[in-house]
């Protein structure tokens, strides 16, 4: 799945803490890259070969340099528009659990961070299945105002996320044992 959940060390854990925690938590969630940095250097390799092997019946005539910079356009255009697509994808959401403190980051290219803070105790996860953008609308309210998380999620995903948070936001309601 394309979110994680830490401790402070970073250690990554399987699930939420169910009992209330002196170390703070992290979710870390991040959109799925079906093609990964390896494969798009494959693909691009594989599109130059495809693309040249027709070349070589033209080699040593004059309209292979017609040709030359049409083929170099489209593969430029295609490196451009998948590097694009990795550029506008590199979203981060960062939700923290801090004891008193819940606070959500939002990271995306070429803008500024997005956050929010509430108290965990006041905070409520909702999963709204109609009504909202996209289907298991998973959205945090508290604090001064509602906000989405992990929109880039697909339903599944969301409504897993939306049972893990109302289990550590119940761990994080209940009190401490001294």
């Amino acid at each position: 799945m394309p979110y994680r959940w830490t401790d402070t060390e970073g250690q990554t854990m399987e699930a939420p803490r169910s009992e209330a925690a002196p170390l703070p938590d992290q979710l870390h969630l991040w959109p799925y890259r079906s093609l990964p940095r390896k494969g798009f250097v494959f693909f691009i390799g594989a599109t130059v070969v495809m693309v040249s092997l027709p070349l070589l019946s033209l080699l040593g005539h004059v309209e292979l340099w017609g040709l030359l910079p049409f083929i170099a356009l489209a593969i430029a255009g295609v490196w451009w528009a998948i590097s694009h697509s990795y550029r506008t994808g590199e979203v981060l959401e960062v939700l923290t659990f801090n004891g008193p403190d819940l606070h959500l980051i939002r990271h995306e290219p070429g803008k500024p961070s997005r956050d929010w803070a509430a108290n965990p105790h006041w905070v409520q996860a909702d999963l709204h299945g109609k009504g909202g953008p996209v289907e298991a609308y998973l959205t945090l309210r508290g604090g001064p105002r509602e906000v989405e998380i992990g929109a880039f999620l697909t339903p599944e995903e969301r409504r897993q996320l939306h049972r893990e948070l109302v289990i550590r936001l119940a761990a994080a309601r209940a009190p401490v044992a001294p």
